[in-house]
């Protein structure tokens, strides 16, 4: 599947969406494609039950604060140089790239690097939504050791990982981030064929574009987009989802930290929403609370959406008087299981509270 312009708008409103707040602005992320289409490259999204299992996979991405990259704009190049450096480091070539998570500006950084280097793009992830943490991956879940890894700034410079584990190499990682400004483009998880069909949640970047498309006919043909979005998922590994909350952001607080985009939402009911919901975040949407109870929980999905459009809000770009609407999703059921919470389940944020599914959770 060759990925046009359109489809380019569609996948980073999706990608917001799945992407729980996360991942960094999409809107960067497709102008750096479009110029990529701009030049007459492809961008050839593939599916991964076609991959041979031989085949030598190395995702691509961006780690850091999401909010640095609004003064710290990449050109496209960095992830690029990250690969081929950890491609002689490996002694061999890659076939394919991918996204280690289908959030914001990382479901697209593995396109620019596609087409700057005729790489097809495999159409899964390594999150199912985006995290904070590199080790947050299935892949690492289900036995692909993160390193070695590189990480490159816009400068050409770029350090290689090599650690005893994944909670280690993203310890090492992002403090060579912080010292690259605060955002930095990496390779890691370099895998077979064989152990992306294991490990990755299939078909996210093309779900992304089918979200996207949703919500734009939708308001095309003035319809809900929230209920045209409710009514696709069931079809999806994300299969059920519901409105939580809608209300006026009363309060927004933001700050970086540690090579992380830290902060609280306090949300106004309206109309009928009564009280006050409070989300935590930390690059994404962690947890969301109304007087106390919690309402949605990692690692499901906790989506703010403009209350006119349906358009997805990133964190970094959530405001004071903002009117918005917050929907909850339950994640693919490979990120459900105990091995995939003891990873990226609510106790690895420090979150007092357990896991329940969005499901079981009073409406």
């Amino acid at each position: 599947m060759k990925l046009n312009s359109q489809d380019l708008a569609d996948l980073a409103v999706g990608a917001a969406f799945l992407g729980t707040g996360g991942g960094g602005d999409p809107y960067i992320g497709r102008q750096m494609v479009e110029i990529c289409l701009s030049e007459g490259l492809d961008v050839d999204l593939v599916d991964p039950d076609s991959l041979r299992d031989d085949d030598f996979v190395i995702p691509t991405a961006m780690m850091g604060a999401p909010t640095v990259l609004v003064e710290k704009v990449p050109s496209g190049v960095e992830a690029v140089h990250s690969l081929k450096r950890l491609e002689r480091r490996l002694g061999k070539r890659a076939t394919h790239t991918m996204p280690i998570e289908v959030g914001g500006i990382n479901s697209t950084i593995p396109l620019v690097v596609g087409a700057r280097l005729g790489l097809p793009v495999v159409d899964a992830d390594g999150m199912g939504r985006a995290f904070p943490h590199l080790e947050m991956e299935t892949f690492g879940v289900y036995g692909v050791p993160g390193c070695p890894m590189v990480v490159s700034n816009e400068w050409g410079d770029s350090a290689l990982i090599e650690a005893t584990d994944n909670k280690v190499m993203e310890w090492l990682s992002r403090g060579v981030a912080i010292r690259m400004g605060g955002a930095a483009y990496i390779a890691e998880y370099a895998m077979s064929g064989a152990d992306v069909k294991r490990t990755a949640v299939p078909r996210t970047l093309s779900l992304a574009i089918r979200i996207g498309q949703m919500l734009r006919n939708a308001k095309a043909n003035h319809q809900n987009p929230f209920d045209a979005l409710l009514g696709l998922l069931p079809d999806t590994l994300y299969h059920y989802g519901r409105i939580i909350f809608s209300g006026k952001i009363a309060d927004m607080r933001r700050e970086t930290r540690n090579g992380f985009s830290l902060g609280t939402a306090r949300i106004d009911g309206l109309g009928h929403w009564k009280g006050m919901m409070e989300i935590e975040i930390q690059n994404e949407n962690l947890i969301a609370r109304v007087g106390g109870e919690v309402r949605a929980i990692v690692p499901d999905l906790i989506c703010i959406m403009d209350s006119e459009t349906a358009e997805p809000i990133t964190t970094e770009n959530l405001r004071y008087g903002q009117r918005v609407t917050v929907m909850a999703v339950s994640v693919p059921e490979i990120m459900r299981t105990p091995e995939a919470l003891a990873v990226f389940g609510p106790s690895c944020f420090g979150l007092k509270e357990p896991y329940v599914k969005i499901e079981e959770l009073p409406a």
